[in-house]
């Protein structure tokens, strides 16, 4: 399987939303993005798992194999659950490198921050932090295991 790169997922995400005229729609099509989100178990759903700076509840898992990390997250807003879904489509199973590298500037060109509440921006700042700082962890493992 031919993993796309960071780029091509923001640009698909990109045409996704140029497909709709007006952000009622943009909305919906995210919380049906955070509809197909697997849920998490709730033996996972732990203060160790939530992401700090969220007014909803996130949790986010990150797991490591072969080079690659790996998102799992959950959220009981659908909103937000349809954002860390974007996120998730985006840096999920690519490496700690790209992952820190990423700018994410689909976020800007579909204008998600300014449609969103300012606690929805620092949520969602608030992912990214923490999915960076996953792969900032990862990479420092990979470090020293290169050692």
């Amino acid at each position: 399987m031919n993993q796309k790169n960071i780029s091509e997922i923001e640009s698909e995400i990109i045409a996704d939303f140029s497909m709709f005229e007006n952000w009622e729609d943009k909305y919906e099509y995210l919380i049906d993005l955070g509809k197909q989100l697997p849920p998490l178990e709730d033996a996972l759903k732990t203060n160790d798992h939530k992401i700090k700076g969220c007014q909803s509840n996130v949790w986010l898992i990150a797991d490591y194999q072969n080079g690659r990390v790996f998102f799992r997250a959950d959220s009981d807003a659908m909103i937000v659950k349809g954002l860390v879904s974007m996120l998730i489509k985006v840096l999920s199973g690519q490496s700690p490198k790209a992952i820190l590298e990423a700018r994410l500037e689909f976020i800007k060109e579909i204008g998600m921050f300014s449609h969103l509440a300012q606690t929805r921006s620092n949520g969602l700042l608030a992912m990214i932090k923490q999915m960076k700082n996953y792969a900032l962890a990862y990479q420092s493992i990979e470090e020293l295991e290169n050692k």
